[in-house]
């Protein structure tokens, strides 16, 4: 189902988005010109009236567009682990001896090899999303993988040198 989301300058005022939600209810948000948000709710029977108006603060309406994202971001992973049954994402921390300490990443060949791939490093409380074959790993860093079960094991061995090769 496609969602229309209507857009009405307001001249003088600003611009008012109105979205009507399947069960035939009509919300919107005033966007006035000085900055302030406005939180509204029309009137069932006459889409002209508006029932209640909630002036929202630039922290308030982030925190609500935070909410709203965050539910929706959770049914999309949701649907997405459903799709990608047997794929798994996994922390894996690079031990102090690793072979690969102050390597680069394409030198693990890990993706060739397991069929799983590292999509970020923790480094310092700092994430590096989507480290390139060029990116150099340090020791305590930790990657982020996804992969199956067998994949995952295989970047393990691979990053603590066990791999026999």
């Amino acid at each position: 189902m496609r969602v229309r989301v209507e857009q009405t300058p307001l001249p003088g005022i600003g611009v008012r988005h109105d979205l009507v939600t399947s069960s035939g209810r009509t919300v919107g948000v005033v966007s006035h010109r000085n900055g302030r948000r406005d939180l509204v709710l029309y009137d069932v029977d006459d889409p002209d009236a508006c029932l209640a108006s909630i002036p929202l603060t630039d922290d308030e309406a982030e925190a609500l567009a935070d909410v709203l994202g965050a539910s929706l971001m959770l049914g999309q992973l949701a649907g997405l682990r459903q799709q990608a049954a047997g794929l798994l994402t996994e922390q894996i921390a690079l031990p102090a001896g690793s072979p690969f300490v102050g390597r680069r990443l394409g030198d693990t060949r890990t993706r060739t090899r397991t069929g799983a791939s590292i999509v970020a490093v923790l480094r310092d409380r700092e994430v590096i999303a989507s480290p390139g074959p060029s990116f150099g790993f340090e020791a305590n860093d930790v990657v982020v993988a996804v992969g199956t079960r067998e994949g995952l094991d295989g970047v393990t061995a691979i990053l603590a040198g066990d791999t026999g090769d």
